[in-house]
């Protein structure tokens, strides 16, 4: 699956395990400090050709206790759950989100099978400890205007509280993240601006409702990055870094990672910043390459 057709923190201590990972590519200045946020990996952009098991091994290898994932696990067995659970167990990987709900919240005609969707994904969540689900607007619905479009959003995202509000999974509240995506990637896309998806945000006004801050479908849509993160910390859950352009990792295009990190790191930022790149190279060494740069810009 897809995830562009369709957490809390986790424990000082699993960052800690996992600092021998990486502490080669950090260097010594490094080796023995932890990221003030924690870091994980968007599967759906590495290692394509393995089983989900080694997947996660690989994952592992680069220095990570962190994955995200897009509905991998749709059509598994129970079988295939308990693999799961035991693999990333043995690895010592905490699953901090999932996306893949085939729903949208921007459409009216659309909002039942939403919040169908996302009761269908409480299971799975549950047996796989995942707190977190990314929500998607879907595409422009002809005929109906904007406005129509934004306040469907809201009331879908309020009646979703509903459901998520006071659940928790793995000792950590149910979130709902909602997400962008730039046009250039889907320009029938309805939610494109970080202020849009912000501004439906605090209208819900729910802690269990959050946003999704993307730095690569930020910067292509509309850019000032930083701003925008000092602006709203307060309803920021969850960060993806990949760099512009062509979805690569960090520096190696036009955004200035190092001065993110620091900002984040200067407003206690205590979410997950995940990794959702294409590495142009070997992606375990592309990965450690990526958190050292994170740990040595996010430590002021």
């Amino acid at each position: 699956m897809n995830r562009r057709t369709f957490t809390q923190s986790f424990a000082v201590a699993a960052l800690a395990a996992a600092s021998p990972e990486f502490s080669a590519a950090a260097g010594p200045a490094v080796a023995h400090r932890l990221p003030p946020f924690p870091l994980s990996v968007m599967l759906w952009t590495v290692f394509n050709d393995l089983p989900f098991e080694q997947r996660l091994a690989k994952v592992a290898e680069a220095g990570y206790t962190n994955v995200e994932l897009v509905g991998e696990y749709a059509k598994w067995t129970e079988a295939d759950f308990a693999s799961a659970n035991a693999a990333r167990k043995r690895l010592g990987i905490t699953i901090d989100a999932t996306a893949g709900l085939p729903h949208g919240i921007a459409d009216p005609a659309s909002r039942d099978a939403f919040l169908d969707d996302l009761r269908q994904a409480f299971s799975p969540m549950e047996k796989l400890a995942i707190p977190a689900m990314i929500v998607l607007s879907g595409n422009v619905v002809p005929g109906l205007s904007r406005e129509a479009q934004h306040q469907c959003s809201v009331e879908t995202l309020k009646q979703a509280a509903t459901l998520v509000e006071g659940r928790k999974i793995d000792g950590q509240p149910m979130r709902l993240l909602l997400e962008c995506i730039d046009p250039e990637e889907n320009p029938k896309y309805y939610l494109q601006s970080a202020a849009e998806a912000i501004d439906i945000v605090r209208q819900v006004n729910h802690p269990q409702v959050q946003f999704l801050y993307d730095f690569f479908h930020e910067q292509i849509a509309e850019g000032n990055l930083i701003e925008k993160l000092e602006k709203n910390i307060d309803v920021i859950g969850l960060i993806h870094v990949a760099d512009v352009p062509g979805r690569h990792e960090p520096g190696s295009g036009e955004i200035n990672y190092n001065s993110i990190y620091r900002k984040l790191a200067q407003l206690h930022y205590r979410h997950v910043v995940a990794m959702e790149f294409k590495p142009t190279g070997d992606p375990v060494a592309a990965l450690r390459a990526a958190k050292a740069a994170a740990m040595n810009a996010g430590v002021v």
